[in-house]
């Protein structure tokens, strides 16, 4: 059967699969409560998965909940697409159940639908073509599913402890036509030492720009002329209320933590507010100091770039915990420099009598030839199906599961110039896309085989 005939004749079963696995709430628990590593969500959810897995004929197996995967066929050489179950919390403001696959004007809604459960049946389903249709198998490919990538990856720790690293592969969690650098990453939290600050909240992950925060004050505490002339000067929508206590709400726009820019952080500017009204407090005053609202670490003498891209900085989220407030880091850094030369700054620069640094931890950057065999293999399906030659394989801030195990490359889903508000209200998939991609994983496979 001809590829694009066989999408066709399935299109309605993928979505249906689609819709059962967006169906859960899969966002990971690290609190302990379950009896399960990631909580029982997750795990009902990956049980449902393998079953699906099982139904088209794949061998499955069960790692300890942490993940799981289906395979088909034989060999020593082992391919391996790795892709993810769990989801960021899904937030408000959506315009229809964000746990409800929904179709409309020729798009696909849900959390997850493009990160990453989407990827995650296109690459089933590719599989089941390369299983009908006869192709020689010469290697087994093997569909991996984690249950915490969002997280901080410590399904794929556990499975490649337990199972091993993969000879050739690609994580459908990035863009198209490939991803063969990613920069470092560096993480850590920041905390208060004295504030004024009754309480405070904002951001839902660390790896994501915060689209709302709110703040409570003793009443009388805010200059309410001037919060207003500082957020109609930049155009940032709020929220003030005056009761028993005055209450700030700031609004931003999420996006990614790899592209600060593209969004716009209602931690920042609510901090900006907070001293552009007068508002005395150290820790605001530690705030725009070490912070701020510049996303190029130029506030800890960190401003690096190389021909492959810039370092980012993130404020993500910002929380109150036993009566000090703290707030979390996300930092990536261009592949070509030493991520701990970052953490040293952070370590130089963050602590002063109003604040200080809590903890903090790097990660190394991946890079591959552009050129190598693998990377070739993805590129050239992609172009392939989409006869697109403009765009370019790529380096990028984000962090995937290719860090975490040998040999693998973020590939797809998005499609390069287009916004799927990943990690943001309405995530959608373009539904023609989701046959193109199986199309694009298909080839991809099949270019993986011929590789020595």
């Amino acid at each position: 059967m001809e590829i694009k005939e066989f999408l066709q004749n399935n299109k309605q079963n993928m979505i249906n699969d689609l819709a059962k696995i967006v169906s859960y709430n899969s966002v990971a628990e690290l609190d302990g409560k379950s009896q399960y590593p990631f909580g029982d969500i997750n795990a009902k959810l990956l049980d449902e998965t393998l079953k699906i897995f099982e139904r088209e004929g794949l061998r499955t197996k069960n790692v300890d909940y942490y993940a799981g995967y289906g395979e088909i066929g034989e060999g020593d050489k082992l391919i391996g697409i790795l892709g993810h179950l769990d989801i960021v919390p899904c937030g408000k403001g959506w315009n229809s159940d964000p746990l409800t696959l929904t179709i409309r004007d020729g798009k696909i809604f849900g959390r997850g639908v493009t990160d990453d459960k989407g990827p995650v049946i296109c690459s089933l389903y590719a599989m089941k073509y390369l299983k009908e249709s006869g192709v020689n198998l010469n290697k087994r490919i093997r569909l991996i599913v984690g249950c915490c990538e969002e997280r901080g990856s410590h399904c794929l720790h556990h499975y490649v402890e337990k199972e091993g690293h993969i000879d050739y592969g690609f994580t459908p969690d990035g863009s198209f036509p490939g991803i063969y650098g990613e920069k470092g990453g560096v993480g850590g939290t920041f905390s208060s030492i004295n504030t004024k600050i009754k309480d405070i909240n904002g951001g839902l992950v660390a790896n994501a720009v915060c689209n709302e925060v709110y703040a409570i004050f003793e009443i009388n505490s805010i200059n309410e002329v001037k919060i207003k002339e500082y957020f109609d000067k930049n155009n940032v929508k709020y929220n003030f209320e005056r009761n028993e206590k005055d209450k700030l709400t700031v609004y931003g726009v999420a996006a990614h933590a790899s592209t600060p820019h593209l969004g716009v952080n209602a931690i920042g500017h609510l901090f900006a507010a907070l001293k552009y009204a007068g508002f005395e407090d150290d820790f605001v005053t530690y705030y725009n100091k070490h912070v701020g609202l510049l996303t190029d670490g130029s506030m800890f003498d960190s401003k690096l770039e190389d021909k492959y891209g810039a370092l980012t900085f993130n404020n993500g989220m910002i929380y109150m915990k036993d009566g000090h407030i703290e707030g979390t880091i996300d930092i990536r850094v261009p592949v070509t420099y030493d991520t701990e030369v970052v953490v040293n700054k952070l370590k130089e620069n963050f602590n002063d009598e109003n604040g200080y640094l809590l903890n903090v931890n790097g990660g190394k950057p991946l890079f591959f030839d552009p050129e190598s065999p693998m990377v070739k293999a993805l590129v050239d399906a992609y172009r392939d199906v989409t006869n697109d030659y403009e765009n370019q394989p790529m380096v990028i801030g984000g962090g995937t599961y290719s860090k975490g195990i040998n040999n693998c490359i973020a590939f797809g889903p998005e499609y390069p110039g287009k916004d799927y508000h990943i990690h943001d209200i309405d995530e959608f998939l373009y539904e023609s896309e989701l046959l193109e991609q199986t199309e694009i994983y298909i080839k991809a496979i099949q270019n993986l085989l011929k590789l020595d």
